[in-house]
């Protein structure tokens, strides 16, 4: 049984970066689309970014285009997601998912059926 397990969050001040990774142990996801999501306090999870089980195809949240970039590399089971330019409004507990559906990019939470635990990122202003 595969688990996700997130990491590479904290504290950070507005305008720096992080980059938060997620691990796939137990099996593989290489034939999987990933996805990160996030969820604010007293917010709705929302979606953030999605890769293709190649990495040739991603696709962004207008919200954070431009800023954040998804990446995966299959060889060590983790994708990663790196945040630039971060802002206060960035601040939530930011999850990886893992789409036995579909291969391709997916930006939708219920065609995701394996969910990390989260991990915590706090952007001061």
């Amino acid at each position: 049984q595969v688990q996700l397990v997130e990491s590479g969050g904290g504290l950070v001040q507005a305008g720096g970066s992080l980059r938060v990774s997620c691990l796939a142990s137990g099996g593989t996801f290489s034939d999987s689309a990933l996805g990160w999501f996030r969820q604010a306090p007293g917010r709705e999870r929302e979606f953030v970014a999605t890769i293709s089980r190649d990495g040739g195809a991603t696709y962004y949240a207008d919200s954070v285009k431009g800023r954040f970039t998804i990446s995966r590399d299959n060889t060590k089971n983790t994708v990663y997601l790196q945040m630039n330019g971060l802002k206060p409004d960035d601040t939530a507990i930011y999850y990886c998912a893992l789409s036995r559906a579909t291969s391709m990019i997916a930006h939708r939470d219920w065609m995701y059926d394996l969910w990390g635990q989260g991990t915590k990122v706090t952007v001061s202003s």
